[in-house]
């Protein structure tokens, strides 16, 4: 692979996993598809990275758990649903346009679906 390409891949999953490492302090950021994107772009760019982020004590069992199994666990789908109903929640009470508020929902149950049937881990 090239080093431009290389290069891209390593500042994407260094982007990644700071977006994921901020939304492990804020709820409404989503910490875990950050992760796994991460994952994703060090395993093009970088192995020493790659490996360091699946074997993290904090991070690694769910980025382990979604390679393997393509699970998510329990907690983590509670605090998702939770999430995008607050998210649902602070539109309205915002005033955000009735329309939006169909779009968010349509998607949001989309999300949510997806998330809801994915094996616990």
């Amino acid at each position: 692979m090239n080093s431009f390409k290389r290069t891209m891949w390593l500042s994407a999953g260094l982007i990644s996993f700071g977006l994921g490492f901020v939304g492990a302090f804020l709820p409404l950021l989503p910490t875990t598809p950050f992760m796994l994107l991460a994952v994703f772009c060090f395993a093009r760019s970088s192995d020493r990275l790659h490996n360091w982020l699946v074997n993290h004590p904090q991070f690694g069992p769910a980025i382990q758990d979604w390679n393997e199994r393509g699970a998510i666990a329990p907690r983590v789908k509670v605090i998702a649903v939770l999430s995008m109903l607050a998210v649902l929640a602070i539109s309205y009470v915002v005033g955000v346009p009735m329309h939006v508020v169909i779009i968010q929902i349509v998607t949001l149950c989309a999300v949510a679906t997806f998330i809801l049937t994915r094996p616990s881990s």
